[in-house]
């Protein structure tokens, strides 16, 4: 049992890569997907080397308790990812976003203490950690800082509000019941996508190669590989000294030196040059994943985090 685990949201672009690598390192996988029927789901998943001995596909829905329990029973350990993700324009932030993210976490957190899961990893991200405009300007923002979510509220930043409301769920669930939780608050992550859809960051990417000239200072605090944020999944769930947050990024950087570091790269693309403090207050650092480089993941560089990227995304099509 000790080697059989739960990822939920397996079938996403996060989800696809530790799937991956836990076949890679022997684990048995109980995967959710939201439709066993639909191939752009599933197929993927089942072509991974190792899928058709220890990989085992569940329909679930983060709202229905007994589908959330049905896939996590008979796991040491839960990686929950599923969450939504929509950055931009929100229909009904309550529903598409809030109460996945909330309800859908506790769903998850309770039916794992039910099943006598060992640990739990939670994906979180950066947006639970800005926008934090009260916090010291000299004191990098790490695992300490928190969104500020009266400031998420009033600028309609909704997908920062679902994450950070979410975290604190977590905390406040583990600190009640004991359980054991520890998080993975990843940057904009990118590199190259198993999944067949593209994520929000690779699209975000996109967007700057194709002209425009978003600044996000809201939601940025850095990038970082797929196989890393992967990785640091698997680190803090099998080291166990590790405990709480996780920053998750190549360094803490500001959006502008992203997108001057991408148009450095590909100069033929119409990247737009853009003032390089785009995320006032943000200090830059460069070991951002102090705690994860401790536990010894090594950080893929930005070079080479944008070069699979856009390698990535020409390989499919949405690039010249």
């Amino acid at each position: 049992m000790e080697k059989v685990v739960c990822v939920t949201g397996g079938s996403g672009a996060i989800g696809s890569w530790l799937v991956h690598l836990l076949l890679d390192r022997g684990y048995t996988v109980h995967a959710t997907v939201q439709n066993l029927n639909d191939e752009a789901e599933t197929k993927h998943l089942q072509a991974l080397d190792g899928a058709s001995e220890r990989l085992r596909l569940f329909q679930m829905e983060l709202l229905h308790y007994d589908s959330v329990l049905e896939a996590i029973r008979g796991c040491a350990g839960v990686f929950h990812i599923a969450s939504p993700c929509i950055v931009g324009q929100v229909q009904d932030p309550q529903k598409d976003l809030l109460d996945p993210a909330i309800k859908g976490t506790a769903n998850v957190l309770t039916a794992a203490k039910e099943a006598g899961v060992r640990r739990v990893v939670v994906t979180s991200s950066v947006a639970a950690i800005i926008p934090s405009p009260t916090w010291p300007g000299d004191v990098p923002k790490r695992e300490e800082c928190w969104a500020d979510v009266e400031l998420c509220k009033q600028k309609a930043l909704w997908y920062s509000l679902s994450k950070t409301l979410a975290e604190k769920a977590v905390w406040d669930f583990a600190k009640e019941s004991g359980l054991d939780v520890v998080t993975v608050n990843p940057g904009i992550v990118l590199g190259e996508v198993i999944a067949p859809r593209l994520n929000a960051s690779m699209l975000m990417l996109l967007r700057l190669l194709q002209g425009c000239d978003d600044t996000y200072e809201d939601i940025f605090m850095g990038s970082v590989h797929f196989k890393d944020v992967a990785l640091a999944h698997i680190l803090v769930y099998e080291n166990k000294s590790a405990a709480g947050r996780h920053v998750c990024v190549e360094a803490i950087s500001h959006y502008g030196d992203f997108a001057a570091k991408v148009g450095e790269l590909y100069p033929e693309y119409k990247v737009p040059k853009m003032q390089r403090d785009t995320q006032p207050g943000l200090l830059r650092v460069k070991d951002g994943s102090k705690k994860l480089m401790d536990l010894g993941l090594q950080i893929t560089p930005i070079e080479e985090i944008i070069k699979d990227s856009v390698e990535d995304l020409k390989k499919k099509g949405f690039l010249p």
